[in-house]
């Protein structure tokens, strides 16, 4: 009888948010849609809602090796993806032992900030992140603000900007940068996908929701479903933009909580059920 071959695994390394609209399970929600087995490793939890963070309670960085290393002794990892890591105790950790893992697509969303205005990331981490985890990286994920931060320079307000600073974070030693326009102004979200064969641009129309929670989250969890699905990164870039704006479509009327509501990760069952 021939032995089926082992499934493949994406894997999230991110903190937990408690109104599950963001972090692992915003990325187990993604993994699903698309059909992917999701394993998680958890940095931190947050007591967190729609409004904000209410506190945050971060994993110890030799807890967190251990989760990685139970996941990588006995599942196919494809692919992961790095959310909110807290500190730079966890960032270096993270980076050395994935640096490690040879053939693993590595999605890097350097989340900083929630989007209540709430800081994930300590100041002393930006190094870090520089030196341990852009290199290993086949994509960096981060939104103007992030952008402006890793680069310690002053956020991008125009096209042209923003692609100089895709270029800028290039250089930093990742494969690709997709750099988001969400915090932008103007009519259209306008994403900007950076690689050594040049620049592609991604737009969508703006939506008017104040449902856009984990957005960030769900995208990169959404390259990532992609790739173990096969995908090159660029096809997988452009499939994860299209899954966000569908999903922050399908849930621009939705009634969740207080403040920002989260995307609908599941619109394609509703509509299935039509």
């Amino acid at each position: 009888m021939a032995v089926a071959p082992r499934m493949p695994v994406a894997l999230t390394i991110a903190g937990s948010d408690s109104s599950a609209g963001a972090g692992i399970q915003a990325d187990l929600k993604t993994f699903a849609a698309f059909g992917v087995y999701g394993a998680s490793v958890i940095t931190a939890l947050t007591a967190q809602n729609t409004v904000g963070v209410q506190g945050v309670s971060v994993v110890d960085a030799d807890f967190v090796l251990r989760q990685l290393d139970s996941v990588f002794a006995d599942l196919h990892v494809v692919a992961a993806k790095t959310g909110m890591l807290a500190t730079a105790s966890i960032v270096a950790a993270v980076g050395d032992r994935l640096t490690a893992v040879a053939d693993l697509q590595l999605v890097v969303d350097p989340v900083m900030v929630a989007t209540s205005g709430d800081q994930l990331l300590s100041d002393d981490a930006i190094d870090t992140y520089l030196a341990k985890l852009l290199p290993r990286a086949c994509l960096v994920t981060p939104n103007l603000p992030e952008a402006a931060r890793l680069l310690r320079c002053p956020e991008a307000l125009t096209l042209a900007a923003a692609v100089a600073q895709a270029k800028s974070l290039l250089a930093l030693g990742c494969r690709a940068v997709l750099l988001k326009g969400g915090h932008g102004a103007g009519p259209e979200i306008v994403d900007v996908f950076c690689t050594a064969e040049g620049v592609e641009i991604f737009a969508h129309p703006r939506i008017a929701t104040r449902n856009t929670h984990g957005t960030g989250c769900t995208l990169s969890a959404a390259v990532t479903a992609a790739l173990v699905e096969g995908a090159s990164l660029r096809d997988a870039v452009a499939t994860a933009v299209d899954y966000v704006f569908k999903a922050l479509e399908a849930a621009r009327h939705h009634r969740l909580g207080a403040g920002h509501g989260p995307v609908d990760h599941q619109f394609a069952l509703h509509r299935g059920n039509d």
